[in-house]
């Protein structure tokens, strides 16, 4: 349509909406919506594998569907839990001292054959143990006797820690010798004792996973063993070879050990050891004041998993204690020759 002064156009309804129609783009704000998307995903995945990974598989009880064979006598505990166990030496209605034997980590019952054919360890009240009887602890087992020390002293004859782990995180030890101490461990070992300490719900997942290298003992890693260790390999090897049960000549001795799963068998006992405790050993009271007992502590000054320095500041410290320091010896000196018997005549004399 035209005027006196200039020209109009006239422009159809779908001519404007074309020309004003903003073109589609990708707006930041949606990338990013799809990007929170993903990464949402992503986490949870994350989250989903984590969980899978540090969860522990559930053990494989012996007697159960899925488990093991029960090879061994057995006592059932308050909490469910069963504990198999060995006796060793004379009837125990005709034994005159009667001692339950603690084993190390990542041993079992067989291994009180190196504590001498003298032993009979039985296990308390489900066994007649009668009103008092004799404790003794290898490595790891020690703790337990610890343990026994404070809340059962009524109950015991005479207590014996052999080479017991020191928990670095013990307030009663003095801070610099811990720290020392804890310095001269294999660095695998180092950052294995944090997670047991500080994050054991880890405990598991790092003593499986193939990034870096586990505890050395889980390992079985000969760095952390003397030179009296490596020259008692054969005979410890031959001794459990002869208390082997013969229901279990199928299987290896190794793998009856860890045969309920290695988070039932040794994590969970690394825990315990190098966990927070309810209790600091450095505290412990004299049990045997009156001269009616007596606990012994024996260290090998050699020892690589264990340092004898912290032992003898525990030494001082309870000077209750009769300490034993074996010169030359490693962490495995209780299969050394006359050690054993050493260990149980002190204990019942």
């Amino acid at each position: 349509m035209a005027t006196g002064t200039g020209t109009t156009r006239k422009i159809s309804g779908s001519s404007a909406r074309a020309h004003t129609r903003k073109p589609k783009s990708n707006s930041p704000s949606r990338i990013s919506g799809i990007f929170k998307k993903l990464l949402l995903v992503f986490f949870v995945g994350f989250l989903a594998w984590a969980y899978q990974a540090i969860k522990p598989p559930l053990p494989k009880i012996c007697g159960s569907k899925d488990g093991p064979p029960v090879t061994a006598p057995r006592i059932q505990l308050k909490d469910r839990r069963y504990l198999a166990y060995k006796e060793f030496g004379v009837p125990k209605d005709n034994a005159k001292h009667k001692i339950v034997f603690v084993h190390a980590l990542d041993t079992c019952r067989h291994d009180v054959s190196a504590i001498t054919s003298g032993l009979s360890p039985e296990l308390a009240d489900q066994l007649g143990l009668g009103s008092k009887f004799y404790v003794a602890g290898f490595s790891l087992g020690g703790q337990i006797v610890w343990t026994c020390l404070k809340y059962i002293p009524h109950r015991l004859a005479g207590a014996a820690l052999i080479a017991p782990p020191v928990n670095y995180w013990w307030k009663g030890i003095p801070s610099n010798l811990s720290a020392e101490a804890y310095k001269k461990q294999l660095l695998q070992d180092q950052w294995a004792l944090r997670v047991a300490h500080y994050t054991p719900w880890l405990i598991y997942w790092w003593n499986t996973q193939k990034l870096f290298p586990c505890m050395s003992i889980i390992a079985r890693s000969p760095k952390v063993l003397s030179q009296q260790d490596v020259e008692l390999l054969p005979k410890i090897h031959s001794l459990k070879q002869e208390t082997a049960c013969p229901a279990e000549d199928a299987v290896t001795f190794v793998e009856t050990v860890r045969q309920q799963g290695d988070y039932e068998s040794i994590h969970r006992d690394l825990a315990f050891a190098f966990g927070k405790w309810e209790f600091d050993p450095t505290e412990l009271r004299n049990p045997f004041a009156e001269g009616s007992g007596s606990v012994h502590l024996w260290q090998g000054d050699e020892d690589i998993l264990v340092p004898a320095t912290l032992q003898r500041e525990i030494a001082r410290q309870l000077p209750w204690i009769n300490y034993h320091e074996v010169r030359g010896a490693g962490h495995k000196f209780l299969y050394a020759d006359g050690i054993a018997d050493s260990i149980i005549q002190a204990l019942v004399s």
